[in-house]
């Protein structure tokens, strides 16, 4: 077993906190999962933890640095202020602490969240990525020639699925411009219309830094949706119960894959980790078309780490548990180890 570690558990809170708040009620709600799951995980490790929620506040991180004195922390930071672009400002802000931590690092967070910065990234690199045009705010609206229908539109740099719905899936202009519009009004954000690639939606989860390990892949599955229609994963369809079982979603092991398409999504897979500076763990998300060819669509740093989720759930497929998976994440914080 690794050795004991001092572990700050850093997450978001919604609203502001104090040093030696009590979150036993909050970790009893299914919202707080991933906290739970992992606390209980830690102690089971036998290493001391302490808690820490984020609001709108950095001053009681380094207040509770000074107290608790960790020797890593657990960063499951996603917001800051309700804004989810300040990911990457928190994982910033803990490299230059200097205190390891857990999962991806500031560079890798902006490229995988600017999804069509990682698009160019990867199309220079010649890994498929779907036809794209990126539509700032404030901006005219002009469908290029090259873009052509269906088309998928959803914000640039949110996560989650937020703000993706059925009518993000457009048809014609008129769809087009009232979608990107609505986009625009009500998250205040730039827009990404991208070609809509049919096909299998397949999530790919990677752990490690320079050596990766690959777990078995999973993917979503629409079985009461209509042949014709197209199957997206929008924000219900991730977190609506109700709506799920309604249209038979269910997030699976893959079935069988064509010839040579394991070997081609794990080389594939290991080069946009790479290439995104990754690190820690991730899942990709992808799609393969009736053709064989496996299309890029994004890439999620620190994904959910719930033991329901599907990251856990490949890991234990693997043969890891979830304890050992948490041991690895933290093990991973630390260059040179487990690379």
């Amino acid at each position: 077993m690794s050795k004991t570690e001092r572990v700050l558990l850093l997450f978001n809170a919604e609203s502001p906190t104090v040093l030696d708040q009590d979150y036993s009620e909050d970790f009893k709600k299914k919202d707080w999962q991933t906290e739970a799951d992992i606390l209980r995980a830690l102690t089971e490790l036998g290493h001391t933890v302490s808690l820490l929620g984020l609001f709108d506040d950095s001053e009681i991180l380094f207040h509770k640095i000074k107290l608790f004195q960790p020797t890593v922390i657990f960063n499951l930071v996603e917001r800051f202020r309700y804004d989810s672009a300040h990911d990457r400002d928190i994982a910033s802000l803990l490299q230059l602490i200097g205190i390891p931590f857990t999962g991806c690092g500031a560079t890798g967070m902006t490229l995988c969240k600017n999804k069509g910065l990682s698009k160019e990234i990867l199309s220079f690199h010649r890994i498929r990525v779907p036809d794209f045009a990126i539509f700032p705010r404030r901006k005219p609206i002009r469908r290029p020639k090259n873009l052509s229908f269906p088309i998928f539109i959803k914000p640039l740099k949110e996560e989650a699925s937020m703000g993706i719905a059925q009518a993000s899936f457009v048809e014609n202009d008129s769809q087009f411009s009232e979608r990107i519009r609505f986009i625009h009004e009500t998250l205040d954000q730039d827009c990404i219309a991208e070609e809509y690639i049919d096909g299998r939606e397949l999530y790919i989860s990677l752990l490690g830094n320079k050596r990766l390990e690959i777990f078995p892949v999973r993917e979503i599955r629409f079985n009461e949706v209509p042949e014709d229609e197209p199957k997206v994963a929008t924000y219900r369809a991730k977190w609506d119960e109700n709506y799920r079982k309604k249209w038979g979603i269910k997030n699976q092991f893959a079935g069988p894959l064509p010839g040579g398409i394991q070997e081609k999504i794990e080389k594939v897979s290991k080069k946009i980790y790479q290439l995104l500076s990754i690190r820690g763990y991730a899942r990709l998300d992808m799609r393969l078309t009736s053709g064989g060819e496996l299309v890029f669509i994004e890439a999620n740093p620190n994904p959910m780490l719930a033991a329901e989720e599907d990251f856990a759930q490949s890991a234990l497929k693997a043969g890891i548990d979830f304890p050992q998976l948490v041991q690895r994440i933290l093990n991973l914080s630390r260059p040179g180890i487990e690379d």
